[in-house]
């Protein structure tokens, strides 16, 4: 995990009242976390998912994944480190949103 994720698993989705699991596969996938509950993963960017070579992996990805009827979540590693409460309170924002 990099820094970022560290962060955002040891400090808020590990302790979650939604379960998450950290590092899952998925399809030919490693996703950063994932609650099957929720039918949700999160993605901590780093600054190479910013190349267009970067972004069209991460687009097709995403349409995969979404193939399995699974919203993917994106922030970036610097939102994380720099924006945690922010970056905190639009998962809370998503999980309350789908529970309703």
């Amino acid at each position: 995990m990099t820094k970022a994720e560290r962060k955002l698993w040891f400090e808020y989705l590990k302790h979650h009242q939604i379960k998450f699991i950290a590092q899952h596969p998925i399809d030919n996938f490693i996703v950063d976390f994932y609650s099957p509950e929720q039918k949700l993963i999160i993605e901590v960017d780093g600054s190479q998912h910013y190349t267009s070579e970067g972004k069209e992996y991460d687009d097709n990805r995403t349409k995969v994944l979404n193939l399995f009827e699974l919203e993917v979540l994106r922030f970036t590693n610097q939102d994380v480190l720099y924006s945690f409460d922010s970056v905190c309170q639009s998962i809370e924002t998503y999980l309350n949103r789908s529970t309703k």
